[in-house]
């Protein structure tokens, strides 16, 4: 053993702490523990860490870290926090980062559910001041995005003030405010645009997306920024969906990426009743936001007039040259990545279930997991053939995980986190979480599921 680094990595923290308490943006709620503090210090691993949206760029939503499922039960619950959330919960080197509605971010203890920091970077705006919408107040609705190497947690809050989004970094160890900077697109109103997808990171950029709120109220365009990691200055290049109008990037999910630095977006219903224009399409998108390709669904005009757009999941990466998507028909597309087909030029479908599919899909050992009235499990074939594994119990499901061996979602109209068997999608296990919002998904680090129930997190050990 070497006891002199670790206490003197406690120590540091110590400092940190001391040295934050007197700044009103970013402070400790709640005393920190000395196991609190060892748990930020040194454990988890890094290859436990749950870092954006579904774990990994092509989202999906693995941990293959972690004990088996064995005698699951609640570890914790935080305290209530200042707002809504809506985000998935992320994790990195014992911190669990949450964003709320109230334009806060907290920094959680893993350990113990404790508040080690917060940072109240705005206020939010009045869902009542806008045009449409569902969700009051409205700050940070999007899953954040954490830069490990870096320590700089990023998130999009949305301002009262000018009513304004901005892109703000602060620090993963103090919570201190590191970045803050303007992430509107061109010529877009914040009124009527709205950041819900989830925030990723690709050759030293941010990856912003955009669609438009609750009920397509007002004029809005599916956009997609990219700001410079690291820094409040340097160009924002961002990309317009080139429809008359609508066909946002509102997926939950947000954006899928490959190792190429290739960017997958999914959008929803444009605004033409006569021919395809990039609703309810599948765009690829090079690492400088230039189109490279497109998949479109037949008869996209007359899906835009029924309001059964395409873009209610982000693609999910198959890792083997193929991406799968599904929306609100219920229709589930293999694509070549490499050549996504332009308009009805999908490997395969295969219809999957009635209900649609909504907020991201899970990947795990060859079967997709697809939240539509209930979970579906999809094996994907060689070329385009897909069949159905097996369908589990009816409930709203949101968005899966799989982790300690299980899969895990929210049932959104239950309040529950509930584990399903891999095999049949048999329950395993649940537990009352409170009261989710729409489309919420856990998260996992080392046996432990993070789950949001409303304005608070409830941790679960899978051992």
């Amino acid at each position: 053993m070497h006891p002199r680094p670790i206490l003197a990595a406690v120590t540091a923290l110590v400092s940190l702490a001391a040295c934050g308490a007197g700044d009103q943006a970013a402070r400790s709620s709640t005393p920190a523990t000395s196991t609190d503090l060892l748990a930020a210090a040194g454990a988890p691993t890094a290859i436990d860490d749950w870092l954006t949206y579904h774990r990994d760029n092509a989202r999906t939503g693995d941990d293959p870290v972690g004990p088996t499922l064995a005698h699951p039960h609640v570890a914790w619950h935080s305290q209530t926090l200042d707002g809504q959330v809506y985000a998935e919960p992320l994790v990195a080197g014992g911190r669990v980062i949450v964003a709320t509605e109230n334009d806060t971010l907290y920094a959680l203890s893993r350990a113990s559910g404790r508040v080690l920091w917060r940072n109240h970077v705005a206020k939010p705006v009045d869902g009542a001041s806008l045009p449409c919408g569902d969700i009051s107040v409205s700050g940070i609705t999007g899953t954040p995005v954490i830069d490990r190497a870096a320590g700089i947690v990023y998130a999009v809050a949305f301002l009262a003030s000018g009513r304004q989004h901005q892109l703000v970094g602060v620090s993963l160890s103090s919570g201190h405010l590191r970045i803050r900077r303007a992430i509107d697109a061109p010529g877009a109103n914040p009124a009527t645009h709205q950041q819900r997808g989830a925030l990723a990171l690709a050759r030293g950029r941010v990856i912003v997306p955009y669609g438009g709120l609750f009920g397509d109220c007002g004029t809005y365009h599916g956009q997609l920024l990219s700001a410079p990691a690291g820094s409040a200055h340097g160009a924002v290049r961002s990309y317009r969906v080139p429809s008359s109008g609508d066909a946002g990037i509102w997926a939950p999910s947000g954006e899928a990426i490959d190792a190429a630095a290739h960017i997958y977006v999914a959008t929803g219903n444009a605004r033409s009743a006569s021919s395809a224009d990039f609703g309810n399409s599948v765009i690829r998108l090079s690492a400088g936001l230039g189109v490279q390709g497109i998949f479109t669904q037949t008869g996209s005009a007359s899906l835009n007039a029924h309001d059964t757009d395409l873009g209610s999941v982000a693609p999910l990466l198959l890792g083997d040259g193929r991406a799968y998507v599904i929306g609100k028909s219920g229709d589930g597309y293999l694509l070549n990545t490499a050549h996504l087909g332009g308009v009805g030029g999908q490997l395969g479908t295969l219809h999957v279930c009635d209900r649609g599919a909504y907020g991201g899909l899970a990947l795990s050992a060859g079967l997709i997991y697809v939240p539509c009235g209930g979970i579906v499990a999809v094996r994907p074939g060689a070329g385009g053939s897909q069949a159905i594994a097996w369908r589990g119990p009816s409930f709203a499901a949101g968005p899966p995980i799989v982790a300690s061996g299980a899969l895990w979602t929210i049932d959104i109209g239950g309040g529950r986190l509930v584990a399903l068997d891999l095999h049949n999608g048999n329950p395993l296990y649940t537990v009352a979480i409170g009261a989710p919002n729409h489309f919420s998904t856990p998260a996992a680090s080392a046996g432990e599921i993070l789950a949001a129930g409303g304005n608070r997190i409830v941790a679960v050990l899978a051992r």
